[in-house]
């Protein structure tokens, strides 16, 4: 039996998720990449299974499931998913988005609509704070970039979209999860994944000081253990539900779907 092509993103909050996994060479063929580029190889069939950005599961040309239980998700602050602006929020009228991001942006732009009364011109740039803020009023950062950002040094504002998700809707925000088509994941993957998961998990500190480097571990302990959860329960669910019902109502997709789980 061929090994199944997985896809991860190269970021601190997914390390969890793949903890162990580049043991399992008997199971898997691991590769990490940004989020919009692990859902472009998904989309292309060059992964079988990807840890796509909750939004590519609406995008895709083939129905995909999603490997149950598992997940990115945030409930309240996320910390790594961040508007940075350099005027009062009332005031932007332009934003630079990262083009490592999908469903970012795509919350961005019900939060704009739902929250901030907001209808921004949206600027697709390179992640560089410098160089977005040079450009736009505000800038979108995802990930390690925005995890790091001493945004207070740079006289910039922070606005935390997941803490934003929460205080509309009372519940978590599903960032990103394994997914792909169900005939490419059997249910040996999806304990495999499972397992990597909970030893992940349990090892978050030894992740985040291994990842992250002295300068930057306490800040990486503390973002693994207070502001991510890997396990998408039901709640997450309606979440993840409710955020491709406005992602549709605005625009941000065609068609909202339910999700359907393996």
């Amino acid at each position: 039996m061929s090994t199944i092509r997985l896809g991860a993103v190269d970021y601190l909050n997914a390390r969890p998720l793949v903890y162990g996994l580049e043991q399992r060479s008997d199971l898997f063929s691991l590769r990490f990449d940004v989020p919009a580029k692990c859902a472009a190889l998904l989309h292309e069939g060059t992964i079988d299974i990807g840890m796509i950005p909750s939004i590519e599961y609406l995008r895709g040309h083939a129905p995909y499931v999603i490997v149950d239980g598992m997940g990115i998700v945030s409930e309240g602050p996320v910390a790594s998913v961040a508007l940075f602006s350099a005027v009062p929020l009332d005031r932007i009228r332009s934003i630079a988005i990262d083009t490592s991001s999908r469903t970012s942006s795509g919350l961005l732009s019900v939060l704009c609509r739902e929250s901030f009364g907001l209808d921004p011109e949206l600027v697709p740039m390179p992640p560089g704070i410098e160089s977005m803020i040079s450009r736009c009023d505000a800038a979108l950062l995802i990930g390690d970039p925005a995890l790091y950002l001493d945004h207070g040094s740079l006289g910039l504002r922070k606005v935390d979209l997941g803490e934003q998700w929460t205080a509309l809707t009372g519940l978590p925000f599903v960032w990103a999860f394994w997914s792909g088509l169900a005939s490419a994941i059997s249910r040996d993957a999806r304990v495999a994944l499972i397992h990597a998961r909970d030893q992940g998990v349990a090892a978050s500190d030894r992740i985040a000081e291994t990842y992250c480097g002295p300068g930057r571990a306490a800040l990486g302990r503390a973002y693994l253990r207070e502001n991510i959860r890997y396990t998408l329960d039901d709640r997450a669910a309606a979440g993840l539900r409710h955020f491709y019902q406005l992602a549709e109502r605005h625009g941000v997709v065609e068609a909202a779907q339910a999700p359907a789980f393996f």
